[in-house]
């Protein structure tokens, strides 16, 4: 309850600043807030496009909500278990990447959630083994791995698997992708998230191994007191690994559901945001699993109804990272006023 209360608090008080900041830009930030909502598909907009309407847009939003709530789950148990995972934005690369090659020779959805788990897996266990074998940094680590991880890609991609006209890598073949894109339905095209399912199913299921687990309460021991988790008799490098090697899972469902379901392409010389916006969704939503779904639905509101209130109200769009970062600010002030008070 106490937790719920403080990401309250750092959700109200940072759309109050950008209210404030939206009334000294001379908008009404009502207007602006509502157009916010509009553009998620969470109320109507004036008129639409042909074939589109509010269950349309919807249906786009919760495409983009899925790979935010895979990222927010990787950084909280990254969290949970004592380690800040802030690369993953690379691992969601790195999955894509690997999932987009595998789809040339295995066009199947399920092999693409596999390849993206295991790759996603393999770069989170490279970070526990130097941290418990070398004790570096996984801060660090995960910089630098996301920096190396971009640049070979990208020099892959244009080299060999580039598109020539969008300049991006080529599309993940549609038998692969995890999002049925223009799918036909009572005169509607709809964008259908097939990983979404998925991504709440996960959710509970990890709420469960942290909350109802030895595993689980190993995890959260040595978050706490790795000293003390290892006087209690649990073995921490090996809690290490795991915890970042799940992590770094769930870093890549969140970058197939990103590449190879949300868009279709990799864009060279870039990591997908939702990395790190995902470390504001996992601190509002308490570290938690569930409260990371709710977490995700907001900042995914925030970050994709600015583009429709952009339009509308003439606003940059930067406007979005900016309440974004108002959450993030609060929720940790919040937290940490709740254990001065404590």
């Amino acid at each position: 309850m106490r937790k719920f209360s403080q990401s309250l608090f750092a959700i109200i008080i940072s759309l109050a600043f950008g209210a404030l900041i939206l009334w000294l830009m001379g908008k009404d930030p009502v207007s602006a807030y509502m157009d916010i909502l509009r553009g998620s598909g969470l109320m109507e907009k004036v008129k639409y496009s042909g074939r589109q309407n509010m269950f349309t847009d919807f249906m786009s939003f919760i495409d983009a909500l899925t790979p935010m709530i895979f990222a927010s789950l990787a950084v909280a148990l990254a969290l949970k278990g004592g380690f800040f995972n802030i690369g993953i934005a690379g691992q969601m690369l790195f999955a894509g990447f690997c999932a987009h090659m595998a789809a040339l020779f295995i066009p199947s959805k399920i092999a693409v959630i596999v390849i993206g788990f295991i790759a996603g897996a393999l770069i989170g266990a490279l970070i526990g083994w130097l941290k418990y074998r070398f004790n570096v940094n996984e801060v660090v680590t995960s910089i630098m791995l996301d920096s190396i991880l971009m640049y070979l890609i990208t020099f892959y991609i244009n080299t060999f698997y580039i598109n020539p006209v969008s300049r991006q890598s080529k599309s993940i073949i549609s038998g692969a992708r995890l999002t049925l894109s223009g799918f036909r339905w009572e005169g509607m095209k709809l964008d259908i998230a097939l990983a979404f399912p998925v991504a709440i199913i996960t959710a509970v299921i990890l709420n469960w191994f942290i909350e109802r687990t030895t595993y689980g309460y190993e995890i959260k021991a040595t978050g706490l007191s790795p000293h003390a988790a290892y006087y209690a008799g649990i073995n921490v490098n090996r809690t290490a690994l795991m915890t970042m090697t799940l992590s770094g899972a769930l870093a890549g469902l969140a970058g197939v559901s990103y590449f190879c379901g949300y868009l279709a392409a990799i864009q060279p010389g870039e990591t997908p945001l939702i990395g790190f916006d995902a470390i504001a969704v996992s601190l509002l939503g308490g570290n938690n699993p569930l409260g990371c779904v709710f977490a995700s639905f907001l900042i995914t509101v925030i970050s994709k109804g600015t583009i429709y209130m952009s339009s509308r109200q003439n606003i940059d769009i930067e406007i979005a990272s900016l309440i974004t970062a108002f959450i993030l600010t609060f929720a940790a002030c919040s937290s940490f006023l709740g254990r001065r008070r404590k």
